[in-house]
C-alpha cells in the first residue's frame, strides 16, 4: 500500500503546491500529488515543506573521509553522512593530484558505484588537474598541466563512464579541443582556478564549457577594464555559477550579485566540503596539505588560505534564505534542480516528479532539516 506525506507545501520545479498529499508508492517512487485526503496511511508533516533531495555536485569529503583516500568504505561513510545534510545525490569530487592517483580513484568508483547505501553517486567531478598556479587555492601546483584529452579519456574509461564533470583553467593550451572532446563523452566542462581574461573564458564557453566553479574564489576578479572570470560568470549567457554560501568564502552581497545576474535557475549551491565536514574543530588534511578547522572555516596550516569548506548543503540553503537573497523554494531548487541540470542528471534527481525515485527532504520555513527520505524510506530525522 502506498504512503502519503501531508505537508504545508510541496516544492516542485516550477511551482509550490500548498496543503497537499504526496504519494510514495510501494516501489519507492513518487506517485501523485493530491489536494484531497486519500484513503491509506498518512504521515503528517503539516507544519513543514517537502522538497527534492539535495544534489551536491562539488564535494570532496565528509565525516573524516576524503574521495582521494581511494577507499570505497570511506565513500560509503560519506554517502551515509550526507543524508544528515539533506543530500540524496552527489558527485564524489577529486583534487589536483598525480595521474596515477586519479586513475586509481576513477577505477575504484567505477567498480563500486551502486554499492553505496546513502546518498547516491551520480557521477564524478574531476576538479583539476588542468589549472593555473596563480590561483591554485588549496590545490597542489606540482600536478598542474595543460588539458590532456588522453588523460580524460582514460579517467572516463576507468570510471566506466562515471566521470561527468571536469574543471579546467580556460587560459591553458588546447582548451577548445579538450572541451569538444569532453562534450562528445557527455562530460560537462567547468572553469576554475584560473587567471583567464573575460575573452578567454568566453571562448571556453563558446566551445561548450557551462559551469563556473565557486565563483569569486580561485579566479581573476571583476575589473571595469578587464572583467575576468568573475565578469564572465556574471555576464555570459547559458552558464551555471557555483557559490559556496558558508558566510566565509563569499560575502552575502557578492552572492546576491551572482543570483540577480544568473537567477536561481542558473545559480548552483555547492559545499566544496572536505573531510572535516561534520567533525568539529581541530587539525585535518586536504590532499597533501595540513588544514586547521576553526571558527567555521578550513584553512591551510602554512598559508591560511581557505581549503574547501566544512559547509553542509542544507546550511547553504538556510543561509541564502536568512540573508534575504531568495525565497525558500528557490533556495532549495538552487541546491537540487540547478546543480542536477548543470551536469545533465536532472532526469534522475533534483525534482519531485511521478515515477522518479522518492528521494526527498522535509524542512521548516527557515530550511532546517527535519527528515531525509531515500527511495521512499525515511533515513534521517
Amino acid at each position: 500500500m502506498p504512503v502519503y506525506l501531508y505537508a504545508k507545501s510541496i516544492i516542485l520545479e516550477d511551482r509550490e503546491v500548498p496543503q497537499a498529499y504526496l504519494e510514495i508508492k510501494d516501489d519507492g517512487t513518487f506517485g501523485a500529488i493530491l489536494q484531497e485526503a486519500p484513503a491509506g496511511e498518512i504521515i503528517d508533516y503539516s507544519a513543514y515543506h517537502l522538497a527534492p533531495g539535495l544534489v551536491d555536485t562539488h564535494i570532496h569529503g565528509y565525516a573524516s573521509h576524503d574521495v582521494m583516500d581511494n577507499d570505497f568504505e570511506g565513500i560509503k561513510a560519506i554517502s551515509e553522512g550526507l543524508l544528515s545534510c539533506g543530500v540524496t545525490s552527489w558527485l564524489p569530487t577529486t583534487l589536483t593530484d598525480s595521474t596515477e592517483n586519479l586513475d586509481a580513484v576513477c577505477e575504484t568508483l567505477g567498480q563500486h558505484v551502486g554499492q553505496e547505501t546513502g546518498a547516491k553517486i551520480q557521477g564524478i567531478f574531476l576538479e583539476g588537474p588542468f589549472f593555473t598556479e596563480k590561483y591554485k587555492g588549496a590545490q597542489n601546483p606540482k600536478y598542474m598541466s595543460d588539458p590532456s584529452i588522453e588523460k580524460l579519456d582514460k579517467w572516463h574509461r576507468l570510471s566506466a563512464g562515471l566521470v561527468n564533470k571536469i574543471a579546467i583553467a580556460p587560459e591553458r593550451k588546447g582548451v577548445k579541443e579538450f572541451i569538444e572532446f569532453a562534450n562528445s563523452k557527455q562530460i560537462r566542462t567547468a572553469l576554475a582556478h584560473s587567471d583567464a581574461t573575460f575573452q578567454q573564458a568566453k571562448e571556453a564557453v563558446d566551445a561548450g564549457a557551462n559551469i563556473f566553479v565557486h565563483v569569486y574564489n580561485g579566479m581573476s576578479g571583476l575589473h571595469h577594464r578587464e572583467p575576468g572570470m568573475v565578469g564572465a560568470a556574471i555576464d555570459l549567457k547559458g552558464v551555471y555559477a557555483e557559490l559556496i554560501c558558508d558566510g566565509h568564502h563569499v560575502h552575502p552581497a557578492a552572492a546576491d550579485i551572482v543570483i540577480k545576474a544568473r537567477g536561481p535557475q542558473e545559480t548552483v549551491l555547492i559545499t566544496d566540503c572536505m573531510r572535516a565536514g561534520g567533525m568539529g574543530e581541530g587539525l585535518s588534511r586536504l590532499g597533501e596539505f595540513e588544514v586547521i578547522v576553526k571558527d567555521g572555516t578550513a584553512r591551510l596550516k602554512d598559508s591560511g588560505s581557505l581549503a574547501g569548506s566544512i559547509l553542509e548543503l542544507i546550511q547553504a540553503v538556510q543561509h541564502v534564505v536568512a540573508w534575504g537573497l531568495v525565497s525558500l523554494p528557490d533556495a532549495l531548487r538552487m541546491a537540487s534542480l540547478s546543480p542536477a541540470k548543470s551536469v545533465q542528471i536532472d532526469h534522475i534527481c533534483g525534482r519531485i516528479a511521478e515515477g522518479r525515485a522518492a528521494d526527498l527532504i522535509v524542512v521548516d520555513d527557515a530550511g532546517n532539516l527535519k527528515a531525509t527520505y531515500l527511495d521512499g524510506q525515511k533515513r534521517f530525522g
